[in-house]
């Protein structure tokens, strides 16, 4: 049975062509993979599909009929269901009443919170139901929006990237949940630029290129490098990470209490960590165990007392954001749409948020407008940025074109040391090679590099060495060469030899 079919679809936007005469077809009980690259029309496409946006021309057909969806209510109410990849969650609501929000019929909120409970231990999605949003982390935003979805029992359900900020055992375990869902005749759209995943989950696929259709498989009979092949029209190489010898240490923390309540640890969490120049520092690490608290405790967001903080043999703890930024350290914050850019902005105006000193845009209290300009330019040519220039909106473009930019506008400014958390999330395969590869070589120049990130397999491919953080600790840093996946997912779950005692991690 078709549960979804789409025709002609096709949404113009003043600036640009997101889709232009898109068709596809989801049938019940299959897992159906929209595939392309950064601003391909993949997440306009399910906007229309979801009722957010409205088409310029085409149909949409629900079990055989002409509908037209002005709003999301209209969908959830046909039974489709949506888990976004950037949050429709207010941050000032707990998780429950979040969930309340989203659910017809106005339920009880402490059956909801019981329930939340259930699938949140079935599930395998440490989520608490009485926590506010406000405190919660990405990665669990992202868990509460999985669970608010299941909790409407959907005949579609779209996934847009969902499982960026998962372990790898978590990650079986929802492909596990997505296909009991699946033979119980649920239809599924699943967006991923992780195309193992694409390969072992889904049934079918439909690529997008360009806003079109260029193409349609069966993603078990394709290799991983063809799939690349349909998404960007061209291969890509894979990056080069050449052996050097480990350079001085650039950074340092020593006596570091993370923030205890913010991490939700009933201990406290005491760690230290080296930096070395030349060398790419990976940490590995499910999503609010203190990813976030660590990197405002480098970039100067967030001071400790008691901790002791060097940089090239300088003692920095006391120093705020912008002095750390002038002595160059760099930053990339895993929430590119709220703190790493402000989406009402030109994307030559968010130059102005990191850059505006280091690179001269504004000198004696006046912005350099052509300055501000040809920065910008710089950034959207370094990792070819689909945006219309300059002057676009922030809000315009796609989160995978936002990442680039930003990604862009740190590495332009020739940093001594850069903290990124999650660099290539919602990222195409070749952005994300393409990233990989400018991070490396920012090392090899002498940049020390520190990659936060829940992707075992990003943090393989450009490491040196690598650890991992849970509850607050450092696990001890090992050579990638020393370790592997499942050694450091369990790690991940907060298990390691030394556990019971602060973990003190300093890269060789």
């Amino acid at each position: 049975m078709v549960r979804l079919r789409v025709s002609g679809l096709t949404k113009v936007f003043p600036s640009t062509v997101a889709n232009e005469d898109v068709s596809l077809e989801v049938r019940a009980g299959e897992i159906h993979a929209v595939l392309g690259e950064n601003g391909a029309g993949k997440s306009t496409l399910m906007k229309m599909i979801y009722g957010v946006t409205e088409p310029t021309a085409g149909e949409i057909i629900w079990e055989g009929q002409v509908v037209q969806l002005d709003n999301p209510a209209q969908a959830r109410a046909l039974g489709i269901g949506m888990v976004f990849q950037h949050f429709s969650l207010f941050e000032t609501l707990t998780v429950a009443q979040n969930t309340v929000l989203a659910l017809d019929g106005n339920p009880d909120t402490q059956w909801v919170a019981n329930e939340i409970s259930r699938l949140s231990e079935h599930y395998g999605l440490s989520v608490n139901p009485h926590d506010y949003v406000h405190d919660l982390s990405l990665g669990e935003r992202q868990r509460v929006e999985i669970i608010r979805c299941l909790l409407q029992n959907p005949k579609l359900l779209i996934m847009d990237e969902p499982t960026s900020v998962l372990t790898p055992a978590a990650v079986q375990q929802l492909f596990k949940t997505l296909r009991q869902i699946r033979d119980e005749g649920c239809a599924i759209l699943y967006i991923s630029h992780k195309l193992e995943e694409i390969m072992a989950l889904c049934d079918t696929a439909t690529v997008l290129r360009h806003g079109r259709v260029s193409g349609r498989c069966q993603p078990a009979e394709e290799s991983a490098r063809s799939l690349a092949r349909m998404m960007i029209g061209h291969d890509f190489e894979a990056p080069i990470r050449t052996q050097v010898p480990s350079g001085p240490v650039r950074l340092t923390l020593r006596s570091v209490a993370l923030d205890t309540l913010t991490i939700k640890q009933q201990h406290d969490a005491t760690l230290e960590l080296s930096a070395r120049q030349g060398r790419v520092l990976g940490i590995a690490g499910i999503s609010g165990n203190g990813q976030t608290q660590l990197l405002q405790l480098i970039n100067g967001e967030q001071q400790v007392a008691q901790a002791t903080i060097e940089f090239d043999g300088q003692r920095i703890e006391h120093l705020g954001v912008q002095a750390r930024r002038d002595l160059g350290i760099g930053s990339v914050p895993e929430d590119r749409q709220m703190t790493a850019a402000l989406p009402s902005l030109t994307l030559a105006e968010n130059t102005l948020l990191t850059a505006g000193r280091r690179k001269h845009l504004v000198k004696r209290g006046f912005v350099s407008r052509r300055a501000m300009h040809d920065f910008a330019q710089a950034c959207i040519d370094l990792f070819d940025v689909k945006a219309s220039g300059p002057q676009a909106l922030a809000r315009s473009l796609s989160g995978g074109n936002l990442q680039k930019f930003i990604l862009a506008r740190e590495i332009l400014q020739n940093p001594k040391l850069l903290i990124c958390a999650q660099p290539t999330w919602g990222v195409d395969v070749g952005a994300a090679a393409q990233i990989r590869q400018a991070l490396i070589d920012l090392a090899r120049q002498g940049c020390a590099v520190i990659v936060l990130s829940e992707d075992l397999d990003e943090l393989f491919e450009m490491s040196d060495e690598i650890c991992v953080i849970a509850q607050g600790r450092l696990s001890p840093v090992v050579a990638v060469q020393d370790t592997d996946v499942a050694q450091l997912g369990a790690w991940m779950g907060g298990s390691w030899p030394d556990q019971k005692k602060d973990a003190h991690a300093t890269a060789a």
